[in-house]
């Protein structure tokens, strides 16, 4: 490589543009993409309770996809009217097999569901689905106005732009033909509700009737059977009376109106629609942003004037400043390392030659991320970061060795580049890969850890021999051609050596004097080390430990959970009353706020999202404006509240608290009477904020008790009265679809508000018996009230209570989940009942227990390569002073 200074050139410059090059093509994001086999399966049987959903979907699914090879944890979520299954694979198992096997396995059982349930929607779980940004669309327009803009018109267009994955639209009214039924009329003319609905299905249909041949040409025949307007459905003709046809107008009113609200979105106190936007795996956040914005701006010239957008949460904004303080820090690391070369060496040509060590090392380590499949995120950065002080040792010592050369031996820097290379050789690549061997170990973590932290490894590891090479190959040729040094003349003087720096002879005074010392106490020192290693136990128990640092992200969101019973209406006025408080604080700029399915839940749950001014702009911290909210917010009373930090990770299977751990048994009622137990001690531990649980008995139902042998001889059964309820009463059954244009609208249909309002109006519904005639409902069944679980987890097949909580400023995690474990463990859970970590909880304890696989797999590696350089026995304190 000296004497082919073009050879040596071209070498690391191909390294350094195929890193340029990929350093373009990286993706930008927060954290590294873990993909985890996980995937889950929602499926919908409206109007039904979660313990009938338990029984009828639930266990039927996990019974089925049980038997699947590879599966780490299977866990399920039932609530009123959806089940979703979770089904957790071994990390080793690819992920698109995994959901062709669980597609094959539902498809065996899709037969065996109750009637009237949605095909189950299966999907995998994408850790990048988390929305990157959140745009709202208010205006002064009607709501079903607005949405139907932001469908026809924003939605498409978004989903359009390269990058972007899905858009969900949260808060609006979809449009839907309402057929609301007078129960009483329905009845004095004789009718059951089902008849009603087949007519309505038979009705509106536009059936194929083949072709008809005509020569060489040929027509196509079509029934035209579609309603074309919405007003028509009330002329459908139902039944026939003595030669009078029975209209649905004559005991219904048909509306063209929306779906019943079963979500809000509220912006600022104003009535919005919001867009989520999530982008592809994989893709770089911050351009797909920008190209977003771009879009957005381009959309809102072309809408009305009264309609305004707004991105209300912006990921890019904090990926953006966490990237440019990394590249902050690693531009100050390479300038400081490079002037402490100068402050000892006292010569610029030799601090330049040894710092380009460090870009030249970095950017070559792009290459190696690309084609890793890795992303420029805190975790890739973090690891250049501290490659920054390392990458540059090599080229420094080949470099000192090769100026000692020249400024002592009095050797020309031609033959003192190859000489002085050749002497330190082994030395530097001894260092270097016990360098390499601090990081590697890394690589081989297991878990979900080891796929968090695995580019880490990678990407320190590669900087470090790439800075090998380049000690070896660029250092030696640009020294050997650049290098000015004085040397002894001819009776060897020295003309102003650098060894004759007093600050240089200063520290080697000192250094030899602590050296003898050291020489002349081994076993002292020896003692020293031995307690210094052993010191980082006590230590490490006190110092806290997290899994992911809590950031000034200038936002944070408000969980909130109504009691059980509450409307959508009721709901809304309690988050109303949240924003009140909220807006008392100080450097508030939007709050948007979200309840029912909009917010992940039911009609009982309910976010408010707060966006912050930029930290440079207040004087309290994130952190400190939360711990005001939570306080703030204790006046609400009958309301349970989680002040939070806003996910970053996306995910169905835990609740984005820090602390998720779940007791599970056979028997709910014994699981019900350990969650009060253990919800009142979690409750006293001082670090824990925002302590909740799963199960919650507290749901109001009404409960029709059929009495069989009434019904048998009236010739009623069950699964009539069933049907009729549900077609009745849930408002959620689709009937039929409306087409107008190109789009397709369901129709749906219930009894009149006025006559579902309390359960003693139900036993005046008619049910049908088999010989066509109607039946009252308290003829043949009970109707009381009563009250069911709002939530029923399960765990490996096994019910589980979740309990939720998160953490005071500050506290550490380790400390919370040792508190939380004692807790459950005092609490003397029976035989057949254990207990698990989920979540981030899980995630730490694999870390920690990680930790001492990393340390015994860098020893082992150390001593390999002491061993290898001094081809003798090393002693193990030795290795131990090293690490």
């Amino acid at each position: 490589c000296v004497r082919r200074p073009v050879f040596t050139t071209m070498l690391v410059m191909a390294l350094v543009v195929l890193g340029l090059i990929s350093f373009r093509s990286l993706g930008v994001d927060l954290y590294p993409r873990v993909d985890i086999p996980t995937i889950t399966i929602q499926t919908v049987l409206p109007g039904a309770s979660a313990e009938e959903i338990e029984t009828e979907v639930t266990r039927p699914i996990e019974e089925a996809v049980n038997t699947i090879q590879g599966i780490d944890e299977l866990r399920s979520v039932t609530r009123e009217g959806v089940s979703l299954v979770i089904v957790s694979f071994v990390l080793e198992r690819e992920t698109d097999q995994a959901a062709q096997d669980v597609r094959y396995k539902i498809a065996m059982i899709l037969g065996e569901l109750p009637d009237g349930v949605e095909p189950p929607v299966i999907q995998k779980v994408d850790p990048d689905a988390a929305p990157i940004l959140s745009v709202t669309l208010s205006g002064g327009r009607s709501l079903r106005e607005i949405t139907e803009i932001a469908d026809k018109q924003i939605k498409q267009q978004l989903e359009s732009v390269a990058g972007i994955g899905q858009v969900l639209l949260t808060g609006g009214r979809q449009r839907a033909i309402q057929v609301e039924i007078d129960a009483e009329r329905l009845n004095a003319l004789g009718l059951s509700v089902g008849q009603v609905a087949t007519a309505l299905r038979r009705q509106n249909i536009e059936v194929p009737g083949g072709r008809l041949e005509q020569g060489q040409r040929e027509l196509v025949v079509r029934t035209l059977g579609r309603v074309s307007a919405a007003e028509q459905f009330a002329e459908v003709i139902v039944a026939t009376r003595e030669g009078t046809p029975i209209r649905v107008k004559d005991f219904a009113r048909v509306e063209d109106s929306w779906k019943e609200p079963r979500d809000l979105a509220r912006l600022d106190g104003q009535d919005a629609v919001t867009m989520l936007i999530r982008k592809q795996s994989g893709t770089n956040t911050i351009r797909v942003i920008d190209i977003v914005k771009e879009r957005l701006g381009q959309i809102q010239a072309a809408l009305p004037p009264d309609l305004k957008l707004d991105v209300i949460r912006d990921q890019s904004i904090f990926i953006e400043a966490s990237v440019e303080a990394i590249y902050e820090h690693l531009f100050l690391g390479g300038v400081l390392a490079s002037l402490v070369v100068f402050v000892f060496m006292g010569n610029w040509r030799a601090s330049l030659i040894a710092a380009l060590a460090i870009p030249t090392s970095l950017i070559a380590t792009f290459l190696m991320m690309q084609w890793a499949g890795f992303t420029l995120n805190t975790i890739t950065l973090l690891a250049l970061t501290v490659a920054v002080g390392i990458v540059i040792d090599d080229a420094i010592v080949v470099l000192e060795n090769i100026f000692r050369y020249i400024e002592e031996k009095g050797y020309e820097p031609f033959e003192a580049a190859i000489a002085a290379t050749r002497e330190i050789g082994l030395p530097v690549m001894a260092t270097t890969l016990s360098l390499i061997v601090i990081f590697l170990p890394v690589i081989f973590l297991g878990g979900v850890v080891g796929r968090w932290l695995q580019s880490f490894g990678y990407t320190a590891a590669f900087a470090i021999g790439i800075s090998m090479l380049i000690s070896f190959t660029l250092t030696p040729m640009l020294s050997s051609r650049y290098l000015k040094v004085k040397k002894k003349d001819s009776e060897g003087e020295s003309h102003h050596s650098s060894k004759d720096l007093k600050f240089y002879h200063w520290i080697e005074t000192h250094y030899i004097r602590v050296l003898e010392w050291s020489l002349g106490h081994r076993k002292t020192v020896i003692a020293v080390c031995v307690l210094t290693f052993l010191s980082m136990i006590p230590l490490g128990m006190l110092i806290g430990k997290d899994f992911i640092t809590n950031d000034d992200q200038n936002e944070f969101e408000v969980a909130v959970k109504t009691a059980e019973g509450t409307s959508l209406e009721g709901t809304e006025a309690i988050l109303r009353e949240v924003e009140d408080h909220i807006r008392q604080l100080p450097h508030i700029q939007h709050l948007l706020t979200t309840a029912g399915s909009a917010a992940g839940g039911g009609v009982t749950t309910g976010s408010v999202y707060v966006r912050l001014t930029e930290h440079e702009q207040r004087e309290e911290t994130q952190f400190e404006l939360m711990d005001r909210a939570r306080a703030s917010l204790q006046e609400i009373p009958g309301v349970i509240l989680s002040v939070q930090n806003v996910g970053a990770i996306s995910t169905s299977a835990w609740r984005n608290t820090p602390v998720n751990v779940g007791v599970r048994g056979p028997d709910l009622a014994e699981l019900s009477r350990l969650s009060g137990k253990i919800l009142e001690s979690m409750k006293k531990i001082p670090i824990l904020r925002d302590v909740d649980t799963s199960l919650n008995y507290g749901n109001p139902e009404v409960h029709i008790t059929v009495n069989r042998e009434k019904a048998a001889d009236l010739g009623v059964d069950v699964t009539s009265i069933a049907e009729t309820m549900r077609l009745m009463l849930s408002g959620e059954t689709e009937i039929t679809k409306f087409k107008d244009g190109d789009e397709l609208y369901e129709v749906l249909m219930r009894v009149r508000p006025e006559q579902r309002k309390n359960p003693e109006s139900l036993g005046s519904l008619m049910a049908p018996t088999a010989a066509g005639r109607l039946v009252r409902l308290d003829n043949v069944a009970t109707v009381v009230r009563g009250t069911g679980p709002v939530q029923i987890d399960r765990y490996n097949r096994q019910r589980q209570v979740t309990f939720n909580a998160n953490l005071e400023t500050g506290a550490p995690l380790g400390q919370a989940l040792q508190d939380t474990e004692k807790i459950i463990q005092e609490a003397g859970l029976p035989v057949g009942y254990d207990y698990v970590f989920i979540g981030f909880g899980k995630i730490f304890q694999d870390l920690i227990g990680n930790f001492l696989v990393a340390f015994v797999l860098a020893f082992v590696f150390m001593y390999m390569v002491l061993a290898a350089q001094f081809e003798s026995f090393v002693h193990p304190i030795t290795i131990l002073a090293s690490l």
